[in-house]
């Protein structure tokens, strides 16, 4: 008998049969960009702590893209696992609830004393109290298949992007050279992004849209896609202070969605 390896399996649960214990390197694959999302969250936080806060705030926006990539790579190459999903959901939490609070904190929520502080842990907990009930929901058999078009709450890595919205308007040159009183707005908006990704506000999900758009709108669409993208890697922090505000006002027209759609399917549900 061989030595016994000191790792444990990949998947514990799965039985442990011959033509098992191998696994295809694809499945492995969408776990290494989950784990280069961790290090790029907690980058950010090192960074923060020695005072180079642009590249602190993007590195969690980095780990937001990389948490956006590692499902659609792992449905792309058919590597989807229990693993995988439960290390997702502890990766969110500290790129998306800890990294932004702390990077946040050491830019501005200081000058607030305890305040920011209790304004950091109000929506880490927001943030946690989302991830447990989105994964709870994933289980529900009884949600409605056309609610998957809408997230419940803010998700959590618009969450993050949201919550460092103060530091871009700072990088934008709006410092109003006021900072006792921009760390107290500034904790007073963290907790409000808190309680919106703990809330029930129906938000847009990309995932279950599926958008069809006339033919001829498709090359107008496009370059206007161009367009943001060059705008963006020109003014960076500016097209993203207006990009935050966009998603903010979004919410509204997402809530009268969902409240149309339902008042829809509910009328559909009552004809015999």
């Amino acid at each position: 008998m061989g030595l016994e390896s000191p790792f444990p399996p990949f998947e514990p649960d799965a039985p442990d049969t011959p033509g098992r214990r191998r696994i295809p390197f694809r499945r492995i694959v969408p776990n290494l960009i989950t784990i280069l999302a961790i290090c790029a969250g907690m980058t950010g936080v090192r960074l923060a702590f020695e005072g180079r806060f642009e590249l602190a705030v993007m590195m969690v926006l980095g780990a937001a893209v990389l948490d956006g990539i590692d499902g659609r790579v792992a449905r792309l190459l058919k590597g989807q696992s229990r693993f995988g999903a439960e290390m997702d959901s502890l990766a969110d939490i500290v790129n998306f609830g800890v990294a932004p609070g702390l990077v946040l904190y050491a830019y501005t929520l200081h000058e607030a004393g305890p305040f920011g502080w209790i304004a950091a842990l109000l929506y880490a907990t927001g943030c946690a109290l989302r991830l447990a009930r989105f994964n709870t929901m994933l289980d529900d058999p009884n949600r409605p298949k056309w609610q998957t078009a809408f997230f419940v709450g803010v998700p959590a890595p618009a969450g993050a992007a949201l919550a460092l919205f103060p530091t871009y308007l700072s990088f934008s040159g709006l410092d109003f050279g006021l900072p006792e009183i921009t760390a107290g707005v500034a904790s007073v908006y963290l907790v409000l992004i808190g309680l919106l990704m703990s809330s029930r506000l129906p938000t847009w999900s990309g995932k279950g849209v599926g958008i069809r758009v006339p033919r001829d709108t498709a090359i107008p669409i496009i370059m206007a896609m161009v367009l943001y993208v060059a705008v963006l890697l020109s003014f960076f922090w500016v097209t993203l202070t207006f990009t935050m505000l966009a998603y903010l006002v979004s919410i509204v027209f997402s809530v009268r969605a969902f409240q149309a759609r339902a008042r829809r399917e509910g009328r559909a549900s009552e004809m015999p």
